[in-house]
Formats: structure tokens, sequence, C-alpha cells
């Protein structure tokens, strides 16, 4: 990690470099705080372009002369503190991250350093929390990052042994990290070594950190369902009373073959508590008529805008196309109406914006045309509106900045 020695000077330097595309001076063509990723169509490794959008309702945008080009594919997002951190998933070698703000509406580049690519990342209070993630028995040692959104420095770095952390043989792989009061829950699948199997599909864990000092303080379980989250997929929710729901796929593998006994379902935490609830369980496979969620985004007041699979399509990475509205206090499951026909999706964005308001996501959407635009999901009525159109690419991610 180099970050120590290196982001000062970047963050410098970045003040210095020659206007270009890459350095977010290209006028868009739709100035606004809401950013659209876009991959371009047609090129083969293609890097997003980032396109700013007054509007998510309305209008049309284009990677044709307009954007900004990131560098590298494979771009992963999160914004934090009113900052928008793009960050190259380096497959194994150091992966540039890129932060910008807004600025009378273009994107503005405040610094561009590389860090060690890493598997899972979140905002914990003024910081973004990575961990790059150990897949090597022999070499058990995970390690994370802590980025602070404000100096844009490393504050903190660690390292923590996560086959010891399992306790049953097997090395965990945190599938998401999320800040829960002053604590930091990671739900992981364990996995044996042999890919992403593991000898124990039937269950579910959360290892809960001190944020102060990153130390394991307890590791809690749940054999109701399989693991929580997904492989990049942020499984763990906060709701406002702070209760925490996690949802599971349901899609552990052993031997290369689906092997958990158990269905798609919902836990949860309660607040200020530390175990699972046992008295709360939605078996969404249940409700659906089979039905697996993918994906999430969190709308508020208990509400949630899901991707989802059939069973016959259920797999390890299948991003569902079924979009459906999630009430987990009601434990009720709506299917969208309104979005083109599943066999006309080629994929759904799972990067997605909401203003939280317990009724409005937005959604991208892709399809085998090659069109796509930005559809609005009513949770009230679960019915989809189409609005802003992306002309040009895939899109990737919707985001917005104040």
């Amino acid at each position: 990690m180099n970050l120590k020695t290196t982001l000062a000077v970047l963050f410098l330097a970045a003040s210095f470099t020659s206007c270009s595309k890459k350095d977010g001076e290209s006028t868009p063509d739709d100035p606004g705080n809401f950013i659209v990723a876009v991959t371009p169509a047609a090129q083969t490794g293609a890097a997003d372009y980032l396109l700013t959008a007054s509007s998510l309702d309305t209008g049309k945008i284009s990677t044709a002369g307009n954007g900004v080009e990131q560098d590298g594919t494979y771009r992963y997002y999160v914004t934090h503190n009113n900052k928008f951190f793009s960050m190259l998933y380096g497959q194994g070698n150091p992966g540039a991250v890129t932060v910008y703000d807004i600025q009378s509406g273009k994107l503005n580049k405040l610094t561009n350093f590389q860090s060690e690519t890493v598997q899972a990342f979140a905002p914990v209070k003024d910081d973004i929390l990575m961990f790059k993630i150990s897949r090597n028995m022999a070499s058990p040692t995970s390690t994370w990052y802590k980025v602070n959104t404000k100096s844009l420095l490393i504050t903190g770095e660690g390292a923590v042994n996560t086959l010891a952390l399992s306790g049953n043989g097997e090395l965990a792989h945190f599938s998401w990290i999320k800040q829960v009061g002053e604590k930091v829950f990671a739900p992981y699948f364990s996995i044996n070594g042999n890919g992403f199997n593991t000898n124990y599909p039937d269950e579910a864990s959360i290892a809960i950190f001190n944020y102060a000092d990153m130390k394991v303080e307890k590791v809690i379980k749940d054999t109701r369902t399989s693991f929580i989250g997904r492989y990049f997929m942020d499984g763990l929710s906060v709701a406002e009373n702070g209760d925490v729901y996690a949802f599971s796929s349901s899609v552990a593998t052993t031997g290369g073959q689906l092997s958990s006994t158990k269905p798609s379902a919902i836990t949860r935490i309660k607040a200020g508590t530390s175990e699972f609830d046992q008295g709360y369980y939605f078996d969404v496979e249940a409700a659906s008529g089979g039905m697996n969620i993918t994906n999430w985004t969190y709308l508020g007041n208990n509400i949630y805008m899901v991707n989802s699979s059939a069973k016959a399509e259920k797999g390890a990475y299948v991003v569902g196309t079924t979009v459906a509205i999630v009430d987990v206090a009601a434990k009720t499951y709506r299917k969208v109406s309104g979005l083109p026909n599943t066999a006309e999706i080629k994929v759904l964005t799972t990067n997605n914006y909401t203003p939280k308001d317990g009724r409005t996501g937005y959604l991208g959407v892709n399809l085998k045309d090659g069109t796509g635009a930005v559809y609005r999901i009513d949770a009230s009525t679960a019915t989809a509106t189409k609005g802003l159109k992306v002309e040009g690419g895939t899109i990737t991610a919707i985001q917005h900045l104040k």
C-alpha cells in the first residue's frame, strides 16, 4: 500500500494536470447534480464515462462527445460527505481511486491515487472503510484501510486473520460492510480455498468490529438462512429506528453446485442489540412464489426496491431482472409493473439512487437492443415510469451530489 507516501503528492498534482476529458474539464451536455456512469457501447474493455444530468425523470444524455472518462474498466462507486469516489477493481493489481465533487453542474476532480484492490468498501463516520480480503488459506491475513473523506488521506490501516475469524477451518470472505452505530457489521460467507465453495452453506455470519480500533468484538450466526448478501453486494441495511435487516439469496455452493437448503429470506437484528432476532423471519421465496433477492436499495420507511430472479435462474452471479417492492415490516413482496419485459432486459443497475423518502427509487434499465433509460420506481403503487434516456452505452450506476 503506497497511499501514505503518495496520496498527498497526488492530491497536489491533481491541481496542476493539464485539462482533458479525464480531468473532468469537458462540458457536459446536461449539467446537473445527478451522476450516471455509462460503459460505452461497441468497445472492448471500455472504461466507464461519468455523465451529469439535471433530472432523472426527463431528458436525454449521451456518451458521444460528453462525460468524464475513467481510467480502466470494472469501476465501482460510492458517495459520502458529498464526494463521489470512483474505484477501479484491479483484479489483483493496484487500482486507481478518483474523487470528485460537483461545481456548477460539472464534475470537478479533487484527487486521484492508487490503492490496493479492495473487495468491500463503505462509508463509516467520515471515512471510507476498505477491505482487501484474502482468498488464500496459506496467507489468511485481510487488510483494512480508512480513507478520510475530508482530508482525503489514509488515517488508519490494519489487518485481521480471516481464517481464525470464521472458526470453522475456512476463510471468512466479507460480502460487504456496514456502519451500525459505533460498530461495523461485516457479513461474510466462508470459503474453503477451492474457489468460493464452502462446506457450510446453511449459515449466516456477521463479524462485529469496534470501529475505533477495528478489533473484532464478536461473531454472530444464524442457521435459518444461507450467507448474507452476495459477492460485492450489500446485504445489510439499517432502518431509521436502528433495526438492521439482512437478506440472503441462498446461493452458497459446494463443489461448484448450489447447496443451500434454505430459502431466500430476510432476517433482523433489533436496534441496540448484537444478536439475530429469532422472533423475525421473512421467507421471501414463499411470499413471492419462488423468487430470490439478488440486490436491494433501501428507499426508507422499511421499504426496499429489489432485484430478484426465479428459482430456475438462481446463481451466485445472477443479477435478477425482476424488480419488486419489499416491505420488511408488513412482510410483503410486490412485483413492479411498467418495466420492459424481462426477456428484453440485458441488465439492470445495482448501484441505484433514492432520495430515501420511503417511496421513490431510480433504476437503470439496459435492453438487449442497445437502448437504455433510467426508470422512476414508485413504491406506493409498485409502478415504473420511463425517465432519462441514456444513449451510447450501458448504464452501470446512478448517484447524486448536492
